[in-house]
């Protein structure tokens, strides 16, 4: 037999259980809206990336941005140069490089 807590107990999960439905309706409709939208962007994209023909190439002494393997050839003073003296070397290296590179030591290290 249904006694008061039983009762409300049942109206508590049918109203919990509509509550979830709606819920999960208004969700995939705006998961659906959004989906939509980004095909419409990814379809407008596409087509104004098709729309224009390839430009050609930059004549020879323009600017060679597109092509930074030919532009660091072409590069007036390059940023860094040789170092000539040891503190001239001692100063680029970093605060925790070594002076020198390591070495491992030749022959049997367990002897």
């Amino acid at each position: 037999m249904n006694t008061v807590k039983s009762f409300w107990l049942g109206w508590g999960v049918s109203a919990g259980g509509g509550a979830y439905y709606f819920a999960k309706k208004s969700i995939n409709a705006e998961r659906a809206a959004r989906y939509e939208a980004e095909m419409r962007r990814q379809r407008l994209s596409e087509s104004l990336e098709h729309s224009h023909p390839p430009q050609s190439m930059p004549h020879r002494g323009s600017d060679h941005a597109g092509s930074p393997s030919q532009e660091a050839g072409q590069d007036p003073a390059p940023t860094r140069h040789a170092p000539v003296t040891e503190k001239q070397r001692a100063k680029e290296k970093g605060k925790y490089e070594a002076s020198e590179p390591y070495r491992a030591k030749k022959g049997d290290r367990f002897s």
